[in-house]
């Protein structure tokens, strides 16, 4: 093949690859009208256990932010039953007020969910190839690293770039980061951050559960969101804890540039073979103006082991896994 056919493949699936990795990327499409929520959340029962190393410290590629200040919620005052005695005496007297560190106490009890155990291993990574087209030419990897800890929080992070003759002519470089708590309903996200070739993409979210809302730094405007909402990284890992997902399901997802209510219908049971393993997998779809697959390893956790873009002009993007195991 010319050089020159070479050079202007190369440049042409840059740039498509420079649309699928940048912040603009919006897995399982988007509705226009909001739909009615019908997914039930629900613990699934347990599956095998992948083999994985036990916990350790992830090192995040992301730089700390501060999560934003929410308002403090008003103490509740405990009620100490009175004695008989006292009862007899007469009228009730004011409650003393509460201490500063038994204040603090109260809140604690009252804010603080109970921890959750997670399906999956404490610690793990999932790493992927991405090709474009039926020809399958690979224009890009990613990787996806989770860590849950005792205290019932969660940290993932995503990273996709361009590579090979892409990479080389068209280098980008996108990670996001995931941070929030799980509960019995699964994942809950609390910051959600973006960088695009090392700088901050600006598309981060930060939400507040007590609203609940969610703070969009595109606009700086705050959206309300439904119960379970998530955002684009942790919609892959929360999956796992959605009841019946063969039967469909519909769930508010933060894109970091939106809020919107995305539609899942299944296809089926079907049989894959990725690089890393043959799989028995849960095929689902959501259609707007494109169309996005998923591909959840049943007997894995639910985990994502395939996933499949088709852009507005009918440009296929796939993401193959490669590799489950530790960081």
């Amino acid at each position: 093949m010319p050089i020159a056919i070479v050079l202007a493949l190369a440049a042409s699936l840059g740039i498509h690859a420079a649309a699928l990795f940048g912040p603009d990327v919006e897995l399982f499409g988007g509705a226009d009208e909001p739909l009615p929520l019908r997914a039930e959340l629900q613990a699934p029962p347990a599956s095998p256990a992948m083999p994985v190393a036990a916990a350790k410290p992830a090192e995040s590629r992301l730089p700390e932010t501060k999560a934003a200040a929410k308002p403090r919620p008003k103490a509740r005052r405990l009620a100490t039953p009175l004695p008989p005695a006292a009862a007899e005496a007469g009228p009730m007297q004011p409650e003393p007020e509460l201490s500063a560190a038994a204040e603090k106490t109260v809140l604690v009890a009252e804010s603080t969910p109970e921890p959750v155990r997670p399906l999956l291993p404490a610690t793990g990574v999932i790493r992927f190839a991405i090709f474009m087209g039926s020809q399958g030419f690979q224009v890009g990897r990613a990787e996806h690293r989770w860590e849950f800890t005792e205290d019932g929080r969660y940290r993932l992070f995503g990273m996709t770039e361009t590579s090979g003759l892409v990479g080389l002519f068209k280098p980008v470089r996108f990670e996001n980061e995931s941070r929030g708590r799980l509960v019995a309903g699964g994942l809950q996200p609390e910051h959600y951050l973006t960088r695009k070739n090392g700088k901050d993409a600006n598309e981060n979210a930060e939400f507040d559960w007590s609203a609940p809302q969610v703070l969009l730094s595109r606009d700086g405007q705050a959206r309300p969101v439904a119960p379970g909402t998530q955002d684009i990284l942790s919609l892959n890992y929360h999956l796992a804890y959605v009841r019946q997902p063969e039967s469909g399901a519909t769930l508010g997802v933060v894109t970091g540039k939106k809020y919107e209510r995305y539609a899942l219908d299944a296809l089926g049971e079907e049989d894959i073979d990725t690089p890393a393993g043959h799989f028995r997998t849960l095929h689902l779809r959501a259609m707007t103006d494109s169309v996005t697959e998923i591909w959840l390893a049943l007997d894995h956790h639910r985990l994502p082991v395939k996933i499949r873009f088709t852009d507005k002009k009918g440009d296929v993007f796939e993401q193959i896994a490669t590799e489950l195991g530790t960081p």
